[in-house]
């Protein structure tokens, strides 16, 4: 793969999915910034882990909700990087609400920073992508946005979004040379998951699992590889389910 081509713009690193994926690419040799927005520490721990990869890890603070710091945080990318030509949109927010429950507060803060976040950081970063004639946007949705949601609807609405948005930016830049594609794990081993898996709905995802155990941060990071790299050209506006066979599409 073409060196330039291996600067990451990465949302939420510090933890879970996003610090798996740091770790796979680094190890790869991309080059990555990652955001964090309020545990610092944790952010800093990453970058040392990250020390002995070939590539460079660097993490910069950002808050999806605002798109001034999301314009600082790429601006800082780009002077680390040199350019951003992948994208991957990860940090998000969940909540285990009923329906009846859920406060406009609630809904709109989970569409701000689950939806309008990455619609934010996809449009501050496509015309560079243009001008290169190339660029990879890889957006981490969940099976709720495909599924639906039971405690969790205004999480599912937003990953519901983000699939779609997805799809319209592969259908608007793939003649660019600018891939766009999402991710959709299903139940994954990390901090993030632990409130739904304990829940009674939680419990009984996992005993519906066909493969009988939670994803890994490991294996959601190799498919973002995957999709960062030139043998995937050809993929683009596609939901790539890693669920262990708990829905099929």
């Amino acid at each position: 793969m073409n060196k330039d081509r291996k600067s990451v713009f990465l949302t939420g690193g510090s933890k879970g999915i996003g610090e798996g994926t740091v770790y796979s690419l680094a190890k790869a040799g991309f080059n990555i910034v990652f955001t964090h927005c309020s545990d610092s520490e944790s952010a800093s721990e990453v970058c040392n882990k990250s020390r002995t990869f070939p590539g460079n890890v660097s993490t910069v603070n950002m808050d999806l909700r605002d798109r001034n710091s999301i314009k600082k945080a790429i601006n800082f990318a780009v002077k680390e990087l040199g350019t951003i030509n992948i994208l991957i949109n990860n940090a998000a927010i969940s909540q285990e609400k009923p329906f009846e429950t859920i406060t406009d507060s609630d809904w709109e803060d989970m569409l701000s920073v689950n939806l309008q976040g990455p619609y934010i950081a996809i449009q501050e970063v496509i015309p560079s992508m243009i001008e290169n004639k190339w660029g990879r946007v890889i957006n981490i949705a969940s099976i709720g946005g495909q599924w639906g949601g039971f405690n969790q609807v205004h999480y599912a609405a937003a990953k519901a979004g983000l699939i779609n948005l997805t799809q319209s930016i592969a259908k608007i830049y793939s003649k660019d040379g600018i891939t766009s594609n999402a991710i959709s794990p299903g139940l994954v081993a990390t901090d993030m998951s632990k409130d739904e898996l304990n829940t009674q709905a939680g419990k009984e995802k996992v005993k519906g699992i066909p493969i009988n155990r939670l994803g890994t941060v490991e294996e959601i990071g190799a498919t973002v590889l995957f999709l960062s790299q030139e043998e995937s050209s050809y993929i683009t506006g596609q939901t790539i389910n890693l669920n262990g066979g708990m829905f099929f599409s």
